[in-house]
């Protein structure tokens, strides 16, 4: 129960803190979707710890915040998203080798 209200409050964090500037990023928008869909089904399965959840959740804020600061000023370098895409790659690791771990709830 209190990984289901954390994962939600941590989405709803997500949702209400995007910033709403022209700055486009929507193939790391989807990006990080398809793992927030991911630690959802994680957390469903049983495949993900409440400490994981908390862990890769906290990974996604981070995420989120660097996309908000790099859109801060309305534009997008080409440097700024190669660094989100590497983050978002580091998560995307982080999230499969915490669901293919042996540790389970």
């Amino acid at each position: 129960m209190k990984t289901k209200l954390l994962l939600a409050s941590v989405l709803t964090t997500l949702t209400l803190g995007a910033n709403p500037v022209f700055a486009g990023t929507p193939v790391l928008n989807e990006r990080q979707a398809q793992q927030e869909k991911r630690i959802e089904q994680g957390v469903r399965s049983g495949e993900l710890t409440r400490r994981e959840t908390a862990r890769l959740a906290k990974g996604q804020v981070e995420l989120q915040r660097m996309e908000n600061r790099a859109k801060r000023d309305g534009e997008v370098t080409h440097k700024e998203r190669a660094r989100l895409h590497n983050k978002a790659n580091v998560e995307s690791r982080k999230i499969h080798s915490q669901k293919h771990d042996t540790n389970r709830r």
